[in-house]
């Protein structure tokens, strides 16, 4: 294919060579003369490993050239890359100048194509925040151009993850390949840039392909941060972080695997509240700061906090909630965030009725007893072994577990109640139109 590419710092100038290599013909354009004169010779305009040598001799085959001029990189090409930064203003927010400047030339240019002229895809690189190119970006293009996205011109958002110091390595081996498709055609063509290379292809819609990049990369820092902040209490309490980390890394079932990253209720449990409080604890009297440990306890605190807003939105009183104990298979109610929401809905006069198929007052023993005497000593009042019970009842449905009985009763359950889902039911695509249907964090 023959290629433009906008902007040629770190992921524009990698994009462009890598290209090249790949047997594209690709024209590099950037408002800086430097970076263009750089490409020309045969050097790359950053230091990153094997980009030195590949730009050189993609330069040499004909293959990669640049230029200023965007007019004419647009005639000659099929599809825009465009890589131009997005960086922070002081109050976090994101500058899109660079993309809109960019957009209205490419726009512009486009304008002047003849209708004869192959259609044109324009795809977007930059990261970019949700919303951005759909509300902003195609606006731009079709009131330049004056031509219909989709129709007389593709677009597609295309997020990278290539890293600094690797990211010709990272071209090649990726570990997925995400495609925002504006329509079927434009995502097409953006697959066909990537044929053959590793890595599960996602084509999704746009606004989807913008958030991942942002959840890749605050995860990423949430996983330093978390290293880091552990390496500084066990240095405080005398144990090596790096042996401690090789345990932790070991455990690809549970640590470094999809579980627990499934976004849905808040946790709960005899285990990690406490165990949470327990380690905050030894880093305080270690005098060691860990604020993304000592706040995990406050984000979950908030998260049931947001479930209780939206039960209580809707103004009804007759509450029914589905499921208690803290994980689905088990009656521990221990430090459940559904017996804490039951709990709040009591205190604020709610009209509760609970069912969970696993939990029976008369065997409740011990510790576990102990804890829900303490929060909701009326439960037997509550408590139901009917799903179709408390569906009657409920102006609200609470859904906290997946019990099949829950299921069924919730197929049954007309327009005029309210579900307010927190553990993501099996059927939530299908409900998200729905009147009624309310998805916790989804």
């Amino acid at each position: 294919m023959r290629i433009s590419v906008f902007g040629l710092g770190y992921v524009g100038s990698v994009s462009a060579a890598c290209l090249a290599a790949r047997g594209h013909q690709v024209i590099g354009i950037d408002v800086n003369p430097d970076k263009v004169a750089l490409i020309a010779s045969g050097k790359a305009p950053v230091v990153e490993e094997r980009i030195g040598e590949l730009t050189a001799e993609m330069v040499e085959s004909g293959a990669l050239r640049a230029t200023t001029d965007v007019a004419a990189a647009i005639a000659e090409s099929e599809v825009s890359l465009v890589c131009v930064g997005t960086p922070s203003a002081p109050n976090g927010s994101l500058s899109t100048d660079h993309l809109e400047r960019v957009a209205e030339q490419i726009g512009v240019a486009l304008g002047a194509r003849g209708p004869q002229e192959p259609r044109h895809t324009v795809v977007f690189r930059s990261t970019m925040l949700p919303g951005t190119c759909e509300d902003l970006l195609i606006p731009i293009l079709a009131k330049a151009s004056q031509r219909t996205p989709g129709v007389d011109f593709g677009v597609a958002v295309n997020p990278e993850f290539l890293r600094e110091g690797t990211s010709v390595r990272d071209f090649y081996e990726p570990p997925k390949t995400v495609i925002g498709q504006f329509d079927e055609l434009s995502g097409d063509t953006v697959a066909a840039l990537y044929e053959d290379l590793p890595g599960e292809v996602f084509r999704v819609p746009l606004s989807v392909a913008e958030m991942t990049k942002y959840a890749d990369n605050s995860f990423h820092a949430l996983k330093i941060g978390f290293a880091n902040e552990l390496g500084a209490v066990c240095r405080a309490l005398g144990l090596d972080s790096h042996q401690v980390m090789e345990i932790f890394l070991a455990d690809r079932k549970l640590n470094v695997s999809p579980a627990y990253l499934r976004p849905g209720f808040a946790f709960g449990g005899s285990c990690l509240p406490k165990d949470l409080r327990g380690l905050v604890y030894a880093a305080r009297r270690a005098d060691v700061a860990v604020p993304i440990l000592s706040h995990v306890l406050s984000s979950n605190e908030e998260h049931l906090r947001r479930a209780f807003d939206l039960i209580t939105l809707p103004g009804k009183r007759r509450i029914g909630l589905f499921g208690l104990s803290f994980k689905p298979g088990t009656d521990d109610l221990r430090e459940s965030p559904l017996v804490e929401l039951a709990e709040r809905l009591l205190g604020k006069g709610y009209d509760l009725r609970i069912y969970d198929a696993n939990v029976t007052l008369s065997r409740l023993m011990g510790a576990n007893r102990a804890y829900i005497e303490g929060r909701l000593p009326h439960l037997g009042e509550l408590l139901t072994n009917s799903a179709d019970d408390v569906l009657a009842h409920a102006e609200v449905c609470v859904v906290g577990c997946k019990d099949p009985d829950v299921l069924r009763v919730l197929g049954d359950a007309g327009p005029d109640r309210t579900i307010v889902d927190l553990i993501r039911l099996p059927d939530a695509a299908l409900r998200r139109d729905r009147p009624g249907y309310v998805g916790l964090g989804w």
